[in-house]
């Protein structure tokens, strides 16, 4: 009987255009033709006897197999690279997987990569985001950033940031606001996902939290687009939030309100003794950076 293990270079072909959701993208990872990638991705559909992506005009995106079958993947060409770098020494180029909420991905990731990329040329960093905790389970990751409680996502990790709040809404909204009470008029807009929130505030600044409005959102970069276009009033979670809160044009409601919020961001991994090279100098690095972004 003949084996259903595909073809290795058939596994890394899949693997890029999975990451890329490109067969021209990863072809020019793979220094490859789009055509040998699409070629090399339909013979793996054939040994499987399943599609493994959704074919569109300039883009393709995984089927449900191919979502199941990604991390496996993923993880098996990982174990062979480390294996080979633990018998022979140092693989030119060093693959890394990282996931994030999407709020510091866009806020502080975002602006830290390029120096990092730099000071690594030989790490291939895959960035992949999340919001939800369902986002971060049955998918393989070197390293997670994660918001709240890092128990619920990992075995080790290091804290990496904290957030104040504060509400934030369209200039010619936050003119009307004179006073704690004021907030009331407007909706609040509540991002469902976090524990600290406008109830958390209104305490603070103890006011009846029964009497606001709420719309709900599952992210801040909802809440604040939808404030920019007139939604109500914001929570800007700040340092993460301070990008999305300026280019959506977002200003203090209230300069002096500033409060400390309930969470943290955390990098998670399973074991810190078992990162390997890639990963552990992106901890050492995000964890200077994320120090010097907290002391801004």
């Amino acid at each position: 009987m003949s084996s259903r293990i595909p073809s290795l270079n058939w596994l890394r072909v899949f693997e890029a255009a999975a990451r890329t959701e490109s067969f021209a993208r990863a072809a020019a990872q793979l220094n490859m033709s789009a055509a040998a990638v699409s070629q090399q991705v339909k013979a793996l559909e054939t040994r499987l006897g399943t599609p493994l992506f959704h074919r569109h005009a300039h883009s393709v995106t995984l089927t449900e197999a191919g979502r199941a079958y990604l991390p496996s993947v993923q993880q098996s060409l990982l174990m062979l690279e480390t294996a080979t770098t633990g018998l022979f020494g140092e693989t030119p180029e060093q693959r890394l997987f990282v996931q994030s909420v999407l709020l510091f991905a866009h806020g502080i990731l975002a602006k830290g990569l390029t120096a990092f990329q730099a000071a690594h040329p030989q790490i291939n960093l895959s960035l992949s985001t999340g919001n939800q905790m369902t986002d971060f389970s049955n998918r393989f990751t070197d390293l997670q950033i994660v918001f709240g409680n890092p128990n619920l996502f990992g075995t080790e990790g290091d804290e990496l940031l904290r957030e104040h709040l504060y509400p934030v809404a369209p200039p010619e909204v936050a003119d009307q606001i004179q006073r704690p009470q004021d907030l009331f008029q407007f909706t609040l807009i509540e991002v469902s996902t976090h524990r600290a929130g406008w109830p958390h505030l209104l305490q603070h600044l103890r006011l009846p939290a029964g009497h606001a409005r709420y719309f709900f959102a599952d992210n801040s970069l909802m809440a604040a687009e939808l404030s920019a276009n007139g939604g109500g009033i914001a929570l800007a979670r700040a340092p993460a939030s301070d990008r999305i809160m300026e280019l959506s044009g977002l200003v203090p409601c209230l300069p002096d309100i500033d409060v400390s919020g309930q969470e943290a961001y955390h990098l998670i991994y399973q074991s810190r003794s078992a990162l390997r090279p890639a990963a552990k100098s992106f901890r050492d690095w995000i964890l200077d950076y994320s120090a010097a972004v907290q002391t801004r």
